[in-house]
Protein backbone atom coordinates (compact mmCIF):
# COMPACT_ATOMS: atom_id res chain seq x y z
CA UNK A 1 0.00 0.00 0.00
CA UNK A 2 1.23 3.50 -0.75
CA UNK A 3 0.40 6.53 1.37
CA UNK A 4 0.88 10.16 0.40
CA UNK A 5 0.45 13.51 2.14
CA UNK A 6 -1.72 15.87 0.12
CA UNK A 7 -4.08 18.81 0.50
CA UNK A 8 -7.09 17.92 2.66
CA UNK A 9 -10.63 19.29 2.94
CA UNK A 10 -10.54 18.38 6.65
CA UNK A 11 -7.44 20.31 7.70
CA UNK A 12 -4.56 21.65 5.56
CA UNK A 13 -2.73 18.39 4.75
CA UNK A 14 -3.87 14.81 5.21
CA UNK A 15 -2.81 11.26 4.43
CA UNK A 16 -4.34 9.51 1.44
CA UNK A 17 -3.99 5.96 0.17
CA UNK A 18 -3.17 5.36 -3.48
CA UNK A 19 -4.28 1.71 -3.27
CA UNK A 20 -7.32 0.04 -1.69
CA UNK A 21 -6.98 -1.05 1.96
CA UNK A 22 -9.07 -3.87 3.38
CA UNK A 23 -10.93 -3.68 6.69
CA UNK A 24 -8.75 -4.69 9.65
CA UNK A 25 -5.45 -4.06 7.84
CA UNK A 26 -2.63 -2.53 9.89
CA UNK A 27 -1.73 0.56 7.87
CA UNK A 28 1.01 2.62 9.51
CA UNK A 29 2.78 3.18 12.83
CA UNK A 30 2.64 6.55 14.60
CA UNK A 31 6.37 7.15 15.04
CA UNK A 32 8.58 9.68 16.74
CA UNK A 33 10.55 10.23 19.93
CA UNK A 34 8.96 9.08 23.17
CA UNK A 35 9.04 11.81 25.80
CA UNK A 36 7.35 12.54 29.12
CA UNK A 37 4.00 14.31 28.97
CA UNK A 38 5.66 17.30 30.64
CA UNK A 39 8.38 17.43 27.96
CA UNK A 40 5.74 17.15 25.24
CA UNK A 41 3.82 20.04 26.79
CA UNK A 42 7.05 22.08 26.89
CA UNK A 43 7.87 21.31 23.23
CA UNK A 44 4.45 22.52 22.08
CA UNK A 45 3.96 25.35 24.58
CA UNK A 46 2.45 28.34 22.77
CA UNK A 47 2.04 26.39 19.50
CA UNK A 48 -1.44 26.13 17.97
CA UNK A 49 -1.17 22.42 17.04
CA UNK A 50 0.56 19.41 18.51
CA UNK A 51 1.55 16.02 17.20
CA UNK A 52 1.62 14.24 20.56
CA UNK A 53 0.11 10.79 20.94
CA UNK A 54 -0.40 9.43 24.46
CA UNK A 55 0.93 6.00 25.41
CA UNK A 56 -0.45 3.73 28.13
CA UNK A 57 2.76 4.15 30.19
CA UNK A 58 2.13 7.91 30.55
CA UNK A 59 4.70 9.01 27.98
CA UNK A 60 3.82 10.56 24.63
CA UNK A 61 5.07 10.14 21.08
CA UNK A 62 6.13 13.38 19.40
CA UNK A 63 4.99 12.53 15.88
CA UNK A 64 7.62 12.70 13.14
CA UNK A 65 6.34 10.28 10.50
CA UNK A 66 3.58 10.26 7.90
CA UNK A 67 0.98 9.15 10.48
CA UNK A 68 1.21 12.54 12.19
CA UNK A 69 -0.63 13.98 9.18
CA UNK A 70 -3.67 11.71 9.57
CA UNK A 71 -6.60 13.97 10.38
CA UNK A 72 -9.40 13.57 12.91
CA UNK A 73 -12.92 12.64 11.88
CA UNK A 74 -15.99 11.97 14.00
CA UNK A 75 -16.91 9.21 11.49
CA UNK A 76 -13.43 7.81 10.77
CA UNK A 77 -12.32 5.05 8.43
CA UNK A 78 -9.42 4.08 10.73
CA UNK A 79 -8.72 3.56 14.41
CA UNK A 80 -5.58 3.44 16.52
CA UNK A 81 -4.39 0.79 18.95
CA UNK A 82 -1.35 0.46 21.15
CA UNK A 83 0.41 -2.88 20.68
CA UNK A 84 3.52 -3.59 22.75
CA UNK A 85 4.22 0.12 23.21
CA UNK A 86 3.70 1.06 19.56
CA UNK A 87 0.74 2.98 18.15
CA UNK A 88 -0.70 1.47 14.98
CA UNK A 89 -3.40 2.76 12.65
CA UNK A 90 -5.86 0.11 11.40
CA UNK A 91 -8.64 0.24 8.79
CA UNK A 92 -12.13 0.20 10.35
CA UNK A 93 -13.68 -0.57 6.97
CA UNK A 94 -12.58 -1.14 3.39
CA UNK A 95 -10.92 2.06 2.13
CA UNK A 96 -10.82 2.94 -1.55
CA UNK A 97 -7.78 4.26 -3.42
CA UNK A 98 -7.72 8.05 -3.20
CA UNK A 99 -9.53 8.25 0.16
CA UNK A 100 -8.17 10.29 3.02
CA UNK A 101 -7.31 8.29 6.13
CA UNK A 102 -8.90 9.56 9.35
CA UNK A 103 -9.29 8.43 12.94
CA UNK A 104 -11.08 9.84 15.98
CA UNK A 105 -8.51 11.73 18.07
CA UNK A 106 -10.59 11.36 21.26
CA UNK A 107 -8.55 14.07 23.01
CA UNK A 108 -8.62 13.90 26.79
CA UNK A 109 -6.66 16.95 27.93
CA UNK A 110 -5.69 20.44 26.94
CA UNK A 111 -6.46 23.98 27.96
CA UNK A 112 -7.69 25.26 24.62
CA UNK A 113 -10.84 24.50 22.66
CA UNK A 114 -10.41 21.86 19.99
CA UNK A 115 -13.08 22.56 17.36
CA UNK A 116 -13.71 19.90 14.75
CA UNK A 117 -14.02 20.61 11.04
CA UNK A 118 -14.34 17.03 9.80
CA UNK A 119 -17.64 17.57 7.99
CA UNK A 120 -19.14 14.24 9.12
CA UNK A 121 -22.95 14.11 9.26
CA UNK A 122 -22.80 13.31 12.99
CA UNK A 123 -19.87 15.58 13.83
CA UNK A 124 -19.72 16.27 17.59
CA UNK A 125 -18.04 19.62 16.96
CA UNK A 126 -14.85 18.90 18.91
CA UNK A 127 -11.73 16.74 18.86
CA UNK A 128 -12.31 15.92 22.53
CA UNK A 129 -13.70 12.50 23.42
CA UNK A 130 -17.31 12.18 24.55
CA UNK A 131 -16.02 11.28 28.02
CA UNK A 132 -13.87 14.43 28.15
CA UNK A 133 -16.81 16.54 26.98
CA UNK A 134 -18.98 15.12 29.81
CA UNK A 135 -16.20 15.80 32.32
CA UNK A 136 -15.86 19.41 31.15
CA UNK A 137 -19.63 19.97 31.34
CA UNK A 138 -19.65 18.66 34.93
CA UNK A 139 -16.75 20.96 35.84
CA UNK A 140 -18.51 23.99 34.32
CA UNK A 141 -21.63 23.23 36.36
CA UNK A 142 -19.55 23.18 39.55
CA UNK A 143 -18.03 26.61 38.81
Amino acid sequence: MALIVASSDVHAAGVFTTTPIRKGKRIVEYTGPRVTKEEGDRIYDEKPVTYLFALEDGRVIDGHGIAMFINHCCDPNCETDEVRGKIWVYALRNIQAGEELTYDYNLFDGDEDAPCSCGAKRCRGTLFSREEMRKRRRERKRD
